[in-house]
């Protein structure tokens, strides 16, 4: 008899562990809950959406209800686990006729994922302030754009990756906005400063108003709001988008299971928690950051879906262990393309860590193919560790699409190689493509002559 799993959240991870598992053993038993009533959103799209860069959100989901049921999931949704009683294994729920139910089982997997971050501040309970997390949140954005004249002014308070593209998106609706941070830049822990301030300069060549360094004192307004009002000034607003950050969704677990610093479901390279039955996964749990060598917390639906894979093989028999992440991400406003991956300076040395970096700027071909076609720059800084010389992060900048440099960088970290030996990677030439000295050649190179 098949043992009996259950899964709480059917989000990225969720969904990565349910297709692993039926792979691996399609005659698994499998019972999922998800408190929503859509699995497997791409928030990441939310933008596109929002800024009518896509003309619907139909097509931000990559798995749905039918497709897992038809290989033998057990899907529940709008149906929300109430309490897990840990020590009998059993389940309980309500689901979306408001019925009580339990469900048994021999492994447990938490991909309850993680909750915007809703602090205490006066009015953030008035109508026309929003979150972004999910798919109804975007909805309601477009809906609201679509169909309110009244909307003119939108006010953004964030400037993380989602915060600075919200902004592009309602600007491209012709709003105008006002991006609000309490950092004193934008991207401020995803990219140095060197990076983070050409990408502010490009929003505000595009009419966004970038006010740091301000900390959201409360929100006016009788029923709708009405104004932002920060430390340094008050700002009149039609809606507000309020992404300051993420936390860990801990709830079923926090009584029970070993929990990170910061809340997060504390979990081995198998995705294992304090209690051998029960998995976590996605941005409920931790993860290993090959770039400081040691646990931390990075949601991203990339290692989402990674820790989902790890933890459906270890389920169902096969060893399988994470190889840790980098925190790779990258983002594209206006047409400048962002990537990066590892530490930053800066945040090297919030762990302690004295980092080096080496920067250098170049085009991506050689000159004599401006006459062929587009050559646009590319900016790269590459992060080291002054001690041993490991690579720990690494950042691009380009009008040009460089993303897949982000790649191998980011098995760099992860392979612990040396600045120097960066320096000596086979890299091809082809003039269509890029240089007899490759930039990332060049930024290596330059750092073994400091």
């Amino acid at each position: 008899m098949s043992e009996k799993i259950v899964i709480v959240g059917a989000n990225h991870a969720g969904t990565a562990c349910i297709n692993q598992i039926l792979t691996l053993n399609p005659e698994a038993d499998v019972t999922v809950f998800d408190k929503n009533s859509n699995v497997s959103f791409l928030g990441c799209g939310m933008a596109l959406w929002i800024g009518n860069q896509i003309s619907t959100g139909d097509g931000l989901f990559y798995d749905d209800k039918e497709h897992l049921e038809s290989i033998g999931a057990k899907i529940n949704l709008e149906s929300e686990i109430k309490e897990i009683d840990y020590e009998s294994k059993i389940v309980k729920y309500t689901d979306k006729n408001g019925n009580s139910g339990e469900a048994n089982y021999d492994k447990l997997v938490l991909a309850t994922g993680s909750t915007p971050i809703w602090p205490p501040i006066p009015g953030l309970d008035l109508d026309y302030i929003q979150k972004a997390k999910e798919y109804q949140d975007a909805a309601k954005a477009v809906d609201e754009l679509e169909n309110d004249d009244s909307i003119k002014k939108v006010t953004v308070v964030g400037a993380g990756y989602i915060g600075a593209e919200l902004a592009e998106a309602f600007a491209l609706r012709g709003k105008e906005v006002t991006l609000i941070d309490a950092l004193d830049r934008i991207l401020g822990t995803h990219y140095d400063r060197d990076f983070s301030d050409v990408m502010a300069k490009r929003l505000q060549d595009n009419g966004i108003k970038i006010q740091l360094g301000e900390k959201v004192e409360r929100f006016e307004g009788e029923t709708r709001v009405k104004a932002v009002v920060t430390d340094k000034g008050r700002y009149e607003t039609d809606l507000v988008m309020f992404c300051i950050g993420f936390r860990p969704n801990n709830q079923l677990a926090k009584d029970h299971l070993k929990l990170f610093k910061n809340g997060a479901i504390e979990v081995d390279l198998h995705q294992q928690t304090s209690d051998p039955s029960v998995y976590a996964i996605g941005d409920c749990a931790t993860v290993y950051d090959n770039s400081i060598g040691q646990t931390s917390y990075i949601a991203l639906a990339t290692n989402a879906v990674r820790s989902g894979l790890i933890a459906g093989s270890n389920i169902c028999g096969k060893a399988v262990e994470s190889n840790g992440v980098q925190g790779s991400s990258g983002l594209n406003l206006y047409g400048l393309k962002m990537v990066g991956t590892g530490q930053t300076v800066e945040t090297a040395a919030g762990y302690g860590i004295e980092a080096l970096a080496t920067d250098l700027t170049d085009s991506q071909k050689p000159a004599f193919m401006d006459e062929v076609g587009a050559n646009p720059e590319v900016k790269i800084r590459i992060v080291y560790r002054k001690d041993n010389h490991e690579v720990i992060g690494a950042q691009l900048m380009s009008e040009y699409d460089m993303s897949g440099v982000i790649h191998m960088l980011s098995l760099a970290i992860q392979e612990k190689v040396t600045i120097e030996r960066l320096a000596l990677l086979d890299i091809f030439f082809m003039p269509h493509f890029n240089q007899p000295y490759n930039y990332i050649t060049k930024a290596a190179l330059k750092a073994t002559f400091e």
